[in-house]
């Protein structure tokens, strides 16, 4: 592979160790994630209860993490591109050990709000720093599987969560002690991986793209491939984009409309059900106390793990040949008509069985979708030099999306029921689908294609040699 440039010996490679690494270090962040993000849903049942909190309260403590994860997604994302991803990568996850452990001794309501709105600093600030990572160490035929795979840690970090709540209740833990537990416990997963992410190589494509560093990122290259990929002639060329001009070209504008808009809908109705799923079962099943609780986790255990972990992983095997957009349009549209079915079948709600598989078949089609397409496509179509920029702003986006659906999502239950808040959730799931139909394809092509990057750099290139000529031309 002598005669290749960085980035075709990146988009040629062969699957390897490496790869499997970097899916277990970057995945494990959103284990995490995903525990310390539906794990509050059951703990506050337990806090409001002890802390005598408001139903405004309990939903500002569900939601809390969502809105600093907005702020962590774009702050991560922007760093990461200005300083280079080995440098940033590993201090999203030591924030969110430190929120965790944090959270878990909280004396008070107002302190349990800071020390929950520092993990999700670190929570957003995972997304566009695991995705990006994964997309520029993946070559071209795998690309959606392997960050795919890195998203799909989520399946078993949540089913962790009910896991752990249930051994919790079940074992009649006093309360006060239960919830400490369950928050106190998310710090685990991340505290395993701070360390691995730190020794991470830099990304061979920013080295070349960005910095210029041809040498180093064929060195970086050869070191993470096992010496199998050898780059003789790494000729990328570098060319680094400033905000201003990425955030007033019209093709990337209408590219963070497709992912920021598509994820920020979907994330809206995914979060606010996933995280009030127990009150949503709770509800169904009818009655009050502890028991009522359990038996309602129980049951969403049930549900998540058969209907929505596997939508997770058949969705990373079969993404890049499905296409990373068609799926995503796949998963909207099932997913939207299993919601509008909640909504219309009259009287679903008050029958248990009918009600868990239509609820089924909006999970599985949410991870066979839509959950995971939308943190592969915004890790996919934007250039090196502001790729963790447009992931971080449309994951950024949809966790305001999903901060809103957290604590938006009771309150519309309360006055439409459970019915009419899963209507308007069908209604979000019709608006990402036709977002979603602005993007292009990235299914089975660079990067470098998609985001039109070596136009970019063609252009920049053009656009110095000319200046070189003028002065050349002028008389001294």
């Amino acid at each position: 592979m002598s005669d290749q440039s960085i980035s075709d010996a990146l988009n040629n490679a062969p699957l390897s160790r490496f790869h499997t690494r970097s899916i277990f270090v970057a995945g494990m962040g959103f284990f995490t994630d995903a525990y310390d993000l539906f794990i509050i849903g059951t703990a506050t049942t337990l806090i409001a209860k002890q802390w005598g909190l408001s139903a405004s309260e309990t939903g500002l403590i569900n939601s809390i993490t969502l809105l600093s994860a907005f702020f962590g997604a774009i702050i991560f994302g922007r760093i990461s591109d200005k300083l280079g991803r080995k440098k940033v990568y590993g201090m999203e996850a030591a924030l969110m050990v430190l929120g965790a452990v944090l959270s878990a001794f909280s004396p008070s309501f107002i302190w349990l709000l800071v020390f929950r709105f520092i993990l999700g600093i670190g929570v957003g600030g995972d997304y566009p720093m695991s995705a990006v990572l994964m997309s520029e160490y993946s070559n071209t035929k795998s690309r959606g599987k392997l960050v795919g795979l890195v998203f799909a840690m989520q399946a078993l970090g949540t089913v962790a969560g009910y896991v752990v709540a249930l051994a919790l209740l079940s074992a009649d833990v006093n309360p006060n002690i239960a919830w400490r537990l369950m928050l106190g416990l998310g710090a685990v997963p991340a505290l395993a991986v701070v360390y691995l992410r730190r020794k991470m190589p830099e990304s061979p494509r920013y080295s070349s793209r960005v910095r210029g560093d041809n040498v180093g990122a064929a060195r970086d290259l050869a070191a993470f491939s096992g010496g199998e990929l050898v780059v003789a002639r790494a000729d990328d060329k570098p060319a680094r984009m400033s905000l201003r001009a990425f955030l007033s070209n019209r093709r990337y504008l209408l590219y963070l409309l497709g992912t920021a808009g598509s994820w920020f809908v979907f994330d809206y109705a995914y979060y606010g059900n996933s995280v009030s799923a127990p009150l949503i079962v709770k509800s169904v099943l009818g009655g009050t106390g502890a028991h009522v609780l359990t038996e309602a986790i129980a049951l969403q255990l049930i549900v998540f793990t058969v209907a929505a972990v596997p939508g997770y992983y058949l969705a990373a095997m079969f993404m890049d040949r499905i296409g990373h957009k068609r799926l995503q349009l796949i998963g909207f549209l099932f997913m939207g008509l299993a919601f509008l079915a909640i909504g219309v079948i009259p009287n679903v709600t008050t029958f248990v069985l009918p009600f868990l598989l239509l609820f089924g078949v909006s999970y599985f089609f949410a991870e066979f979708g839509p959950n995971e397409t939308t943190f592969v496509l915004s890790a996919e179509m934007y250039p090196t030099s502001v790729r963790s920029t447009g992931h971080g702003l449309s994951a950024g986006i949809a966790k305001f999306g999903a901060f809103l659906g957290v604590y938006l999502f009771p309150i519309i239950k309360s006055h439409l029921g459970v019915a009419g808040a899963l209507d308007f959730s069908f209604g979000m799931a019709v608006l990402g689908f036709l977002v979603t139909l602005v993007l292009p394809e990235p299914a089975n092509r660079s990067m470098e294609d998609v985001s039109g990057e070596d136009d970019i750099a063609a252009h920049a290139e053009q656009i110095v040699r000319a200046a070189e000529d003028r002065l050349a031309k002028q008389p001294e």
